[in-house]
């Protein structure tokens, strides 16, 4: 089942890091876990899935760190989602629906809302995420050159 989690936006926002921050150099979890305030373990998890799934690359060394795997508008947000998914369907106990109720009327609706919200994150590309950091004058590395102002349309 489809959640969106705080593993889930970290997984979208590392996947934009990367992409926004690889030029010239790989970019390093630490780096990414000072911008986005949170534990490097916590992250290193969903880096090995993205790596595993064949979203991010990493790159071993003292300039090592991470980079995508494929063409900034060839990954969607869609693509990062589900890769994150499988780690929390993993954690997740089993559930069956027990009831009519459940088997024929509330799980059939939230498959399709969760295939509908696939649909749309699948539409946005990791390009399309770079390019609204850009607009909204997000500088490189994190630094913001310009603060967005609050309520800014975050309509991709």
């Amino acid at each position: 089942m489809l959640r969106v989690t705080r593993k889930t936006l970290l997984a979208l926002e590392a996947v934009t890091d990367v992409a926004y921050n690889s030029r010239p150099n790989p970019v390093r979890a630490r780096d990414i876990t000072r911008r986005q305030g949170v534990p490097q373990r916590y992250l290193e998890q969903v880096m090995q899935q993205l790596v595993h799934v064949g979203i991010l690359k990493g790159v071993r060394g003292p300039q090592g760190g991470y980079v995508l795997a494929r063409e900034r508008r060839r990954i969607t947000a869609g693509d990062v989602v589900r890769a994150v998914a499988f780690l929390e369907i993993e954690d997740e106990p089993k559930f069956t629906d027990k009831s009519d109720l459940g088997k024929l009327v509330v799980h059939p609706l939230w498959k399709n809302m969760e295939e509908q919200l696939l649909i749309g994150l699948d539409a946005i590309t990791v390009e399309d995420l770079c390019q609204k950091a850009t607009q909204l004058k997000i500088g490189v590395h994190g630094d913001e050159k310009e603060k967005p102002h609050k309520g800014s349309d975050y309509s991709i």
